[in-house]
């Protein structure tokens, strides 16, 4: 099938894309829709699932019309997505119950709070590798299910089906025949055990979820079902399934142990192969499954930055301070280097190692001369000040971190060579950004290809697909940057707890 086509579905928090690659992983088109986000009430955000559905299906026939192609000619769909989103719908209709509740959503803020206070965060950390946090699925379902008139009542009987926008996005696709996640997904609902492989028992008693809601849970590279025809003009099979950052680990070639991602959209997520085995956090990292292959499952650690492009985005849509995203790195090379301004952007909460769901996002610093230069600045080094912080934790918990650091990186806010010459400088690390920016989709088509035999398994023949476009080595601004590390950890400290005080 040397003209077949690898169709990548990937489902994010703002946009909806689907890129068709060549059989040798080549990008050949693209199509894209926005995805618009609701907030009805502070620390609250919700998807329209039709509007989930209408990009889905909008853009796998635009990518395949713009590659020239038809059904006949896709050997498999890979799908990879926004993970935690929480969805429940009617079986015997398709149709959601509510909204999808997006990872970023912090309403159930206060039940995780009682989790902890009873002290069953280290039942949840034991099985799930997370913590009990509003970020992840499990408590999220437990609100549909509590505060939907009639939920939990058709959940009982089995009328209901959950899942995250995978599970959610198959059903749509085989018209409702499969009922299937994979377990990269699986693992980050805080309902499921990752070194069992299965869902836990006791997590669902704990939770009150009935167990007859849950999805399947396959490995990632699997014949989960085939599309209706009359999506695609025919039957497709779909071949692939990953979370969106464990996608991007596997389009970024991280096989190996050792080996650390960090991909940067409206959030940040650093993920580090452990390799066979689970890796308890002392630094309040995650614990998760990179990937599951062939049965066997691959672990890695995992710190989450809620706010990364989202902090730019404030800046556009916000404050209104620039036009284009593209314009804050531009300015941030202009800033004034003696004004030290620290943004900490936790607009919905801090993200690992500190996991502070009650802390909101403050600016320090600022002076009468503080323009919009050095507010972009601020929001930029941020992340980058956020990343060696997960880098340091992952080097705490795991000898096999200590080495030297290579960071592969990935996401929107890579395309700027000033944020990525920043992280070099405040990590004292190689940064490395590769051809194929999209590693995301990337990865997806990856795990459809294998599925489909027209690819090899990880390893180094796997790794064939990773080529690099530039490295970024620490440079004249290491000095100042660690001086500028030191306000913002300053900064985080004094913003933990502020709203305590």
């Amino acid at each position: 099938m040397t003209d077949a086509l690898l169709l990548a579905l990937d489902q994010g928090t703002t946009s909806t894309r689907t890129i068709a690659f060549d059989a040798a992983l080549v990008p050949r088109a693209a199509a894209q829709e926005e995805l618009p986000q609701h907030f009805p009430a502070p620390g609250w955000v919700e998807h329209e699932p039709e509007d989930i559905w209408r990009g889905v299906v909008a853009t796998l026939r635009g990518a395949l019309e713009r590659a020239g192609g038809d059904a006949s000619r896709v050997a498999g769909i890979g799908i990879t997505n926004q993970r935690e989103t929480t969805l429940l719908w009617d079986r015997a209709t398709g149709r959601c119950l509510h909204r999808a509740i997006v990872w970023q959503d912090r309403r159930t803020a206060e039940h995780c709070a009682r989790l902890r206070a009873e002290g069953l965060e280290d039942l949840i950390t034991e099985r799930t590798g997370l913590l009990a946090d509003p970020y992840f699925s499990g408590t999220k379902l437990a609100w549909l299910l509590d505060r939907v008139p009639g939920a939990r009542e058709a959940a009982e009987r089995g009328d209901l089906a959950f899942g995250t926008v995978d599970c959610f996005v198959l059903w749509r696709l085989t018209g409702g025949r499969v009922h299937a996640t994979d377990a990269t997904n699986a693992a980050r609902t805080m309902l499921f055990d990752i070194r069992r492989g299965d869902w836990d028992q006791d997590l669902l008693r704990l939770l009150r979820i009935p167990r007859a809601i849950l999805p399947v849970v396959h490995d990632c590279a699997s014949d989960l079902g085939v599309t209706e025809a009359r999506i695609l003009g025919g039957p497709v099979p779909v071949r692939g399934m990953a979370g969106d950052q464990q996608a991007a680990t596997l389009g970024q070639a991280c096989f190996s142990p050792g080996m650390v991602k960090s991909t940067y959209g409206t959030g940040c997520f650093a993920l580090l192969n452990t390799g066979a085995g689970p890796v308890a956090s002392r630094s309040r990292l995650l614990t998760t499954i990179a990937y599951q292959l062939a049965g066997r499952r691959t672990y890695a650690l995992e710190g989450a930055i809620f706010v990364a492009g989202a902090a730019v985005q404030w800046l556009r849509d916000g404050l209104g301070i620039i036009d284009r995203a593209s314009e804050a790195g531009d300015l941030a090379a202009k800033a004034d280097p003696a004004q030290r301004v620290v943004m900490v952007p936790a607009f919905t909460g801090l993200g690992a190692p500190h996991w502070d769901a009650e802390a909101r996002a403050a600016i320090f610093g600022m002076t009468r001369g503080t323009g919009r230069a050095e507010l972009c600045r601020a929001a930029l080094e941020a992340v980058a000040f956020q990343t060696r912080d997960l880098i340091e934790a992952m080097r705490a918990d795991w000898p096999g971190a200590a080495g030297e650091t290579v960071l592969r990186v990935d996401g929107g806010m890579t395309a700027s060579d000033w944020t990525m010459q920043a992280l070099a400088d405040v990590l004292g690390a190689a940064v490395d950004r590769p051809q194929v920016q999209e590693t995301t989709a990337l990865g997806a088509a990856y795990l459809a290809g294998l599925q489909a035999g027209l690819l090899p398994e990880p390893g180094a023949a796997g790794a064939s697909h990773w080529r690099l476009e530039r490295r970024f080595l620490p440079g004249t601004g290491s000095a100042e940057a660690e001086l500028r590390y030191g306000l913002w950890r300053n900064a985080v400290r004094r913003t933990l707890g502020a709203l305590d005080a």
